[in-house]
């Protein structure tokens, strides 16, 4: 009956029905997008890319940030990565070179400006990756055995690429219209929505593999249902991981201005246990990608190269869990700053019970991230490489890949963003929140994806 009243009140809110409304609209007109194919595309090349999709793990992977539209050879076949990507960069450069620093002061000129090379730089990447994406394709259609083949030319190459990149720019701008004018953050809700449109298929997939009489049928019902308990139970870890914080207190002076009496308060500084979010999984398979690429240009002939470029495989798996505790320390050492929040407290008179204001105040909060994101690291390496342990117990690879991974992270910070934005507009107007006790905690790392 409560979720029956909630969604009641959620309705009663002209400004959330709408919201709610321009959001799925919006979401609609990218689904339908996914399924147009690019010109001059048979449904006999697009069998043939499916096929390969479908072998390799790095290509169900891409296929599966981009909804499908990878494997359907689509106008949206390069998604919103690519948007992503330049993000990332942008992003790194903000820490790295001081012009992007300035930039990142100016408050909403500088945002327009940044989000400007963030376009231009989306544009460059997206020239450089429609024609790898147009070779790859041609190469698959002309290796498979059904006797089919496909040639580009010069001519082709370009208005495809014009075809592929308006795609993805317009799937930026439709991620631009859900924040202006929806629920939630656009551009993750996009992946959001490639990510869960390839679970119905990967379900019904392992649900008739694990059937009798079908072949391959190997425990039955009732391993289908253990793996749906264990789904739930890597959900519900995955929650804890982007959810748990360790509250420092913090208490501030108490100051007498005129007949009042400001300060005194007793608050807290919420430090997160996983503050890179889903960064160091992202650098790390970037770094992973390195070995699979040069496997394509040796043909896969070297035993150490093919040792990485298996992604069920143990050395893979334990390189990738390494990179990812690394760059988990470094990610959070780049974004949180100890001494910055130090300075801060001690300008709005603040201080922690029992620490010194300043360099001793920064010097406990660093000992503090360190403390709490060594556990957080190595339990973003474990949920990282749980769908290779989900294929090693016989579980298909589609659905293996939402036991873990990118995927998962993503799906579960975004559903818990959008839950909360929804939230927020029950309790402006003084209805309940979705939750009987508490409110619904989001990512607060201010990250997109």
């Amino acid at each position: 009956m409560r979720f029956i009243d909630t969604l009641k009140n959620i309705w009663t809110i002209q400004e959330l029905r709408q919201r709610i409304l321009i959001t799925l609209l919006l979401v609609l007109i990218y689904r339908l997008g996914c399924y147009v194919v690019l010109p001059g595309i048979s449904p006999s090349d697009i069998d043939a890319l499916a096929n390969f999709t479908n072998k390799s793990g790095l290509m169900q992977l891409l296929d599966m940030f981009s909804g499908g539209a990878f494997s359907q050879a689509s106008i949206f076949a390069l998604g919103i990565m690519p948007y992503i990507t330049a993000s990332i960069v942008i992003q790194l450069c903000g820490m790295i070179l001081p012009s992007f620093q300035k930039m990142q002061r100016e408050g909403e000129s500088g945002r327009q400006k940044l989000n400007q090379y963030t376009r231009l730089l989306t544009v460059l990447i997206l020239v450089l990756q429609a024609p790898a994406y147009l070779v790859n394709l041609q190469v698959q259609v002309n290796g498979a055995a059904n006797g089919t083949t496909l040639a580009f030319g010069l001519w082709s190459y370009i208005y495809l690429t014009i075809i592929l990149a308006a795609g993805s720019m317009f799937i930026m701008w439709l991620g631009e219209r859900i924040t202006d004018r929806g629920i939630g953050n656009g551009i993750s809700f996009i992946i959001l929505v490639g990510i869960i449109a390839r679970l119905p298929g990967a379900l019904y997939y392992e649900f008739h593999s694990r059937l009798p009489g079908d072949g391959a049928g190997q425990g039955g019902l009732v391993m289908f249902i253990v793996e749906i308990v264990l789904l739930f139970a890597v959900t519900v870890g995955a929650v804890l991981l982007v959810q748990g914080t360790r509250k420092v207190p913090v208490q501030y002076a108490k100051r007498i201005v005129g007949n009042r009496q400001y300060g005194g308060a007793r608050q807290y500084i919420p430090l997160k246990v996983n503050a890179a979010g889903v960064m160091p999984i992202i650098f790390a398979q970037a770094i992973m990608f390195i070995p699979m690429t040069l496997a394509g240009f040796r043909g896969g002939d070297n035993g150490f190269v093919q040792a990485f470029t298996d992604i069920n495989g143990f050395w893979y798996n334990l390189v990738f869990f390494v990179l990812i505790v690394a760059f988990t320390y470094f990610y959070t050492a780049i974004t949180v700053r100890p001494t910055q929040m130090a300075e801060d407290l001690k300008r709005n008179n603040g201080f922690i019970p029992g620490v010194k204001p300043g360099k001793k105040t920064a010097e406990y909060l660093d000992a503090i991230m360190s403390r709490i994101t060594l556990p957080g690291s190595i339990f973003l390496g474990i949920v990282a490489i749980l769908p290779a342990f989900a294929r090693f117990f016989g579980i298909s690879q589609n659905f293996a890949q939402f036991f873990g991974g990118t995927s998962l992270l993503i799906l579960v910070g975004v559903v818990l963003d959008t839950l909360q934005q929804i939230e927020s507009h029950l309790m402006m107007h003084h209805y309940d929140g979705l939750m009987k006790e508490g409110k619904i905690k989001g990512r607060t790392t201010g990250q997109a994806y």
